[in-house]
Protein backbone atom coordinates (compact mmCIF):
# COMPACT_ATOMS: atom_id res chain seq x y z
CA UNK A 1 0.00 0.00 0.00
CA UNK A 2 2.70 2.71 -0.67
CA UNK A 3 0.09 4.48 -3.37
CA UNK A 4 -0.35 8.14 -0.96
CA UNK A 5 -3.95 8.04 -1.98
CA UNK A 6 -4.34 4.46 -0.31
CA UNK A 7 -2.34 5.14 2.56
CA UNK A 8 -4.63 8.22 2.60
CA UNK A 9 -7.98 6.84 2.70
CA UNK A 10 -6.98 4.47 5.82
CA UNK A 11 -6.48 7.79 7.55
CA UNK A 12 -9.73 9.16 6.63
CA UNK A 13 -11.51 6.24 7.64
CA UNK A 14 -9.11 6.51 10.89
CA UNK A 15 -10.19 10.38 11.10
CA UNK A 16 -13.41 10.13 12.92
CA UNK A 17 -14.26 10.16 16.81
CA UNK A 18 -17.07 7.78 16.43
CA UNK A 19 -14.93 5.64 14.29
CA UNK A 20 -12.10 5.54 16.45
CA UNK A 21 -14.27 4.33 19.48
CA UNK A 22 -15.78 1.89 17.75
CA UNK A 23 -12.60 0.80 17.16
CA UNK A 24 -11.88 0.85 21.13
CA UNK A 25 -14.54 -1.05 22.12
CA UNK A 26 -14.43 -3.59 19.36
CA UNK A 27 -10.86 -4.77 20.14
CA UNK A 28 -12.52 -5.75 23.50
CA UNK A 29 -15.01 -8.08 22.09
CA UNK A 30 -17.29 -7.89 19.14
CA UNK A 31 -20.40 -5.91 19.04
CA UNK A 32 -23.76 -5.70 17.74
CA UNK A 33 -24.73 -2.08 16.65
CA UNK A 34 -27.10 -1.39 19.50
CA UNK A 35 -24.65 -2.33 21.98
CA UNK A 36 -22.01 -0.14 20.13
CA UNK A 37 -24.43 2.80 19.82
CA UNK A 38 -25.16 2.53 23.53
CA UNK A 39 -21.57 3.03 24.78
CA UNK A 40 -20.88 5.56 22.34
CA UNK A 41 -23.75 7.77 22.82
CA UNK A 42 -24.71 8.45 19.79
CA UNK A 43 -27.80 6.83 17.57
CA UNK A 44 -27.62 3.36 15.89
CA UNK A 45 -28.20 4.89 12.70
CA UNK A 46 -25.28 7.00 13.25
CA UNK A 47 -23.20 3.55 14.29
CA UNK A 48 -24.62 2.05 11.29
CA UNK A 49 -23.13 4.52 8.49
CA UNK A 50 -20.16 4.49 10.47
CA UNK A 51 -19.70 0.74 10.61
CA UNK A 52 -20.52 0.38 6.64
CA UNK A 53 -17.20 2.89 5.90
CA UNK A 54 -15.45 0.74 7.98
CA UNK A 55 -16.86 -2.55 6.45
CA UNK A 56 -15.89 -1.05 2.80
CA UNK A 57 -12.45 -0.22 4.03
CA UNK A 58 -12.01 -4.04 5.57
CA UNK A 59 -11.70 -2.73 8.55
CA UNK A 60 -14.11 -4.72 9.95
CA UNK A 61 -16.28 -7.86 9.49
CA UNK A 62 -19.81 -8.70 10.69
CA UNK A 63 -21.02 -12.10 11.40
CA UNK A 64 -24.21 -12.92 12.33
CA UNK A 65 -25.38 -14.48 15.51
CA UNK A 66 -29.32 -15.21 15.82
CA UNK A 67 -30.73 -12.03 15.05
CA UNK A 68 -28.15 -9.61 15.51
CA UNK A 69 -25.03 -8.85 13.04
CA UNK A 70 -21.97 -8.41 15.53
CA UNK A 71 -18.84 -6.99 13.82
CA UNK A 72 -15.16 -7.68 15.00
CA UNK A 73 -12.13 -5.71 13.58
CA UNK A 74 -10.19 -7.71 11.02
CA UNK A 75 -6.45 -8.52 12.06
CA UNK A 76 -5.36 -8.79 8.88
CA UNK A 77 -6.27 -5.05 7.90
CA UNK A 78 -5.16 -3.99 11.44
CA UNK A 79 -1.67 -5.47 10.88
CA UNK A 80 -1.47 -4.15 7.34
CA UNK A 81 -2.58 -0.37 8.47
CA UNK A 82 0.05 -0.65 11.23
CA UNK A 83 2.60 -1.37 9.36
CA UNK A 84 1.95 1.19 6.52
CA UNK A 85 1.61 3.54 9.13
CA UNK A 86 4.66 2.83 11.00
CA UNK A 87 6.94 3.30 7.58
CA UNK A 88 5.37 6.23 7.13
CA UNK A 89 6.19 7.85 10.20
CA UNK A 90 9.39 5.89 10.22
CA UNK A 91 12.42 8.65 9.46
CA UNK A 92 14.99 6.24 8.20
CA UNK A 93 12.56 4.75 5.68
CA UNK A 94 11.98 8.25 3.85
CA UNK A 95 12.28 8.71 0.12
CA UNK A 96 15.26 11.02 0.20
CA UNK A 97 17.25 9.05 3.23
CA UNK A 98 20.99 9.47 2.65
CA UNK A 99 23.01 6.08 3.92
CA UNK A 100 24.89 8.29 5.96
CA UNK A 101 22.65 10.09 7.71
CA UNK A 102 23.86 13.32 6.47
CA UNK A 103 20.69 15.57 5.45
CA UNK A 104 19.84 16.01 2.27
CA UNK A 105 17.92 18.39 0.23
CA UNK A 106 15.97 17.67 -2.75
CA UNK A 107 16.45 20.69 -4.38
CA UNK A 108 18.59 20.99 -7.33
CA UNK A 109 22.02 22.49 -6.84
CA UNK A 110 22.66 26.30 -7.60
CA UNK A 111 24.56 27.34 -10.46
CA UNK A 112 27.36 29.30 -9.49
CA UNK A 113 27.62 32.76 -10.73
CA UNK A 114 29.77 33.60 -13.68
CA UNK A 115 31.16 36.95 -15.05
CA UNK A 116 28.79 37.34 -17.96
CA UNK A 117 25.66 36.37 -15.67
CA UNK A 118 26.69 39.35 -12.95
CA UNK A 119 27.09 42.16 -15.37
CA UNK A 120 23.04 41.75 -16.36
Amino acid sequence: MKDPRELSRVMKVLSADARMGIVQLLKERPLCVNALAARLGVTQGAVSQHLRVMRDAALVVDEKRGYYVHYRLNEDTLATWREEIGRLLDPKQGAGANPKGAPQCAAAPRRRRTARSRRT
